[in-house]
């Protein structure tokens, strides 16, 4: 059989959003296990800028183009589908879209895919845990009810409503990542932007609320539970995706101080304190291992080390 050959007989991977932080990682990821992997990207988008990994088929796609998404999934004819485009920044000023792409985008592909003739073996939707909010001061699991503190969370919280429409029809699994980072991700986020002021050896920066807990994960360990929840395929389920860790930015903080062999001094500033904030964001992650067994998990400071030093790289290669 010819290597040709093998690639026909492939399974077929389609991910929305391929071009963004967690698409790349997750095409790269599947095409490791040896899928065939097409993406999504809006009409418009330069692939290449994207940094999409070679060998994956981008198809230009919006989720608000139905007509548009319905010639991507009829030409790829998916095995698997690993929904991650989205809004995705909790602070996004544009409140319309990120209701609008989160819910009505998604309502879209599941039409779309509910109406094709090779139903997918698997469909995965990623959430955010951001939909719990302020609803427990302990560990979360699936079981606890969602209480959503901004527009974000309210939108994913939809989405997942929304999408109870096709349980019946399609094999819908929702993942409810908590926070995760690693490089390539956007300095309007959190950790990145951390990272990158101790890259550029800033003495100062401005934060917000420095004590709130968050359950910080790598991203390579959050496509690695995507991947084994596509190839469990545990239909109906909702599932957390987190280390069950929970770390405050000033334990972060101590962390790149002892990489970076500097304290940088914080200010904080009112500009980032919101006024919803969820103050303690820990999640329990004993169904995802009960589904998709044990893994070893890349432990915070590595990941910090590695950005850190992918992010020195680019400062004194300026």
């Amino acid at each position: 059989m010819t290597r040709s050959d093998d690639m026909r007989r492939a399974p077929r991977a389609l991910i929305t959003g391929v071009g963004g932080f967690t698409g790349r990682y997750m095409a790269a990821r599947l095409a490791a296990d040896g899928y065939r992997v097409w993406g999504t990207v809006r009409a418009g988008e330069s692939v290449g800028d994207d940094g999409v990994p070679g060998g994956i088929t981008a198809l230009a796609a919006d989720l608000l183009d139905p007509e548009a998404l319905a010639h991507a999934v009829e030409a790829v004819q998916p095995d698997v589908v690993v929904h991650l485009a989205a809004v995705a920044n909790v602070a996004n000023g544009d409140v319309a879209r990120t209701y609008v792409v989160n819910v009505v985008g998604t309502r879209n592909l599941l039409d779309v895919l509910a109406n094709q003739r090779h139903v997918p073996r698997a469909v995965l939707l990623a959430s955010s845990a951001n939909v719990y909010g302020n609803a427990t001061p302990g560990v979360i699991d699936e079981a606890v009810a969602p209480q959503p503190a901004n527009d974000y969370a309210v939108s994913k919280l939809a989405m997942e409503y929304v999408a109870k429409r096709w349980n019946a029809q399609l094999p819908l699994v929702i993942a409810r990542p908590f926070n995760y980072t690693g490089v390539g991700q956007s300095t309007d986020f959190l950790l990145p932007k951390i990272v990158e002021h101790y890259a550029r050896g800033d003495r100062t920066i401005s934060l917000g609320n420095t004590e709130v807990s968050r359950d910080f994960s790598d991203v390579r360990d959050v496509v690695d539970a995507y991947a084994r929840l596509v190839a469990a395929a545990p239909r109906g389920e909702t599932v957390n995706v987190c280390s069950g860790t929970g770390w405050t930015l000033g334990e972060v903080l101590d962390m790149l101080s002892r990489i970076a062999g500097y304290q940088i001094e914080v200010k904080v500033d009112s500009r980032f304190v919101r006024a919803n904030e969820v103050r303690h964001l820990v999640g329990s992650n004993a169904k995802l291992r009960s589904i998709v067994g044990e893994s070893v998990r890349v432990p915070i400071d590595e990941t910090l080390r590695w950005m850190y030093g992918e992010a020195r790289k680019r400062v004194l290669d300026r």
